[in-house]
């Protein structure tokens, strides 16, 4: 067992020993897939659960890092709940199957699972569109990049992954229509090793600036600057980690919206749903830019982004043509949710596979 998991399963115990106080506040639990100091994904959710706490004093939040997206966090669901906790968020996409299933077992817990297009009678979603964000960073990318060549290392080619990869290729084109990204699966979220591998091997093949959706960007951020290129953060603002190689990125703001989900259900007026944020609503940031982006560039990147803002601009709308170049979207036609969320293609641009 890995021993940041011993650890955290042994916290998690501890805090389960202790019964819950009559009449006491309610209390959340978090469960994480990876280090809650990844200062990654993993990270972000843990910045969300913190604000959340300091906004409801006397909320009790139980957390626990390192569970795998197996049954293994069934059992830390429900250990969770024996201890009194009354909403679970359950904050990686492989736990969903597992959340339903235990929604069905306790119908007075409500389950609140990070994206998604499943829900039970007390299971809902939330997530936000960082695509615009991703986008914003792609053109920074596109415009920053000598080469022309772009890089994405990224973990699982699940559809909000997909989504990220297209978004940072389509931003990219926008400031130089010849820019390609070579995408490179790692087969985990938290890989050091593969990670930093993969990253010499864009940079060896020519690549000059990297996007990136693992849990952690740390070594892909620290290996793009010992090697002289430069990199797009995602989830939190990697720049200190650095300085030198970060461009921008796109990064979450959890905090308001587990917040407003937490109080609708203690009112009772919670209906599971699918709720989403976005750029306009602050779920997601686009990062400080870093000091390789051209002046011309951040000035182009942040007239986009309030088209954006004012509703004149569309990631997701047509024309949009995959791989092959053949038509997925067509001219004026915007992208309905169901199929964002279940994308399975790449777009023109993109090197490499779906798998």
């Amino acid at each position: 067992m890995h021993p940041n998991r011993r650890l955290a399963l042994l916290t998690l115990a501890a805090a389960l020993a202790l019964p819950a106080a009559a009449g006491a506040a309610t209390t959340l639990g978090y469960i994480y897939v990876g280090p809650e100091k990844d200062y990654g994904y993993n990270t972000s959710m843990d910045y969300g659960r913190q604000y959340v706490a300091k906004q409801l004093p006397g909320t009790k939040t139980l957390h626990v890092e390192n569970i795998p997206e197996t049954a293994e966090v069934e059992k830390v669901m429900e250990r969770m709940i024996r201890s009194g906790a009354s909403i679970i968020f359950a904050t990686s996409y492989g736990y969903l199957d597992y959340a339903i299933a235990l929604g069905k077992k306790y119908p007075k817990v409500a389950f609140l699972h990070a994206g998604g297009l499943k829900l039970g009678d007390n299971v809902g979603t939330y997530w936000a569109n960082s695509d615009d964000a991703m986008y914003l960073a792609g053109m920074a990318a596109g415009a920053t990049s000598k080469s022309g060549k772009l890089g994405f290392i990224a973990a699982f080619p699940i559809p909000q992954v997909v989504r990220s990869i297209n978004a940072f290729t389509l931003g990219a084109q926008a400031t130089n229509p010849k820019a390609t990204t070579t995408a490179i699966w790692t087969g985990g979220w938290l890989l050091p090793a593969k990670e930093a591998e993969a990253t010499n091997s864009l940079a060896d093949a020519g690549v000059d600036v990297i996007g990136e959706q693992v849990d952690s960007p740390m070594t892909i951020a620290q290996t793009a600057e010992k090697r002289g290129i430069h990199m797009v953060g995602k989830d939190v603002d990697v720049s200190r980690l650095a300085p030198k190689a970060v461009l921008t990125g796109a990064s979450w703001n959890w905090g308001p919206t587990m917040l407003k989900l937490v109080k609708e259900i203690q009112a009772g007026t919670w209906k599971p749903g699918h709720v989403r944020g976005d750029l306009k609503d602050g779920t997601v940031v686009l990062d400080p830019f870093g000091p390789a982006v051209p002046k011309a560039a951040q000035e182009a990147v942040l007239a986009k982004k309030d088209e954006i803002l004012k509703d004149r601009f569309m990631v997701w709308s047509g024309p949009i043509a995959g791989q092959d170049g053949a038509e997925i979207l067509p001219a004026g036609k915007p992208m309905p949710m169901e199929q964002l969320e279940s994308m399975g293609f790449f777009v023109k641009g993109v090197i490499g596979t779906v798998k």
